[in-house]
């Protein structure tokens, strides 16, 4: 994980992925919150679908503590692409693919979902259930001031002494 760190901070700051100001919160924001979701998603079937996954957050991640799984990580920017691609070369993660597209032009029937602040959870629950086969789960993350109670999705709270603010992890498993 650490050289994903030392990425983040070396080139994803510079490149606008992460805002300057995010350097010192690395560690308990972004890579802690993102392994979060491994606690939902360990023995799904894969490939697990990163959608908006920016530069790679929670996909990479993911991917590297659980290196038995198969990663699939969405972006609509050429740019933001073009810098995961970067990252799987570096890293060597046999387990990532890198897809360039919108959201609502991915293909239906997937098994899981993961999403990291890349929609709103109204807008994230219409995509997913369009993309989830049945019973394939979805699991969303933001740090939201409330719990959001949107149709089909379960939030969990992540307290503020866990991380360096509440985190509300929304879990989602299609009929």
């Amino acid at each position: 994980m650490g050289l994903y760190r030392d990425w983040l901070v070396s080139e994803a700051v510079v490149a606008g992925g992460i805002g300057p100001a995010e350097t010192g919160r690395i560690d308990r924001r972004h890579l802690a919150d993102s392994v979060l979701f491994a606690t939902q998603i360990i023995g799904e079937p894969g490939p697990v679908w990163d959608l908006g996954s920016g530069v790679g957050l929670p996909g990479f991640p993911l991917a590297i503590v659980l290196p038995g799984m198969e990663f699939v990580l969405v972006d609509r920017s050429g740019r933001r692409v073009d810098l995961m691609k970067r990252v799987v070369r570096i890293l060597e993660l046999d387990n990532c693919g890198i897809v360039r597209g919108d959201v609502s032009d991915l293909e239906p029937m997937m098994a899981t979902v993961v999403a990291r602040a890349s929609l709103p959870p109204e807008r994230l629950g219409e995509e997913v259930r369009r993309l989830l086969r049945p019973g394939g789960l979805a699991v969303a993350a933001g740090s939201w001031e409330e719990a959001p109670h949107h149709q089909g999705w379960v939030p969990i709270e992540i307290p503020r002494d866990v991380l360096d603010r509440t985190v509300w992890i929304l879990i989602m498993r299609r009929e």
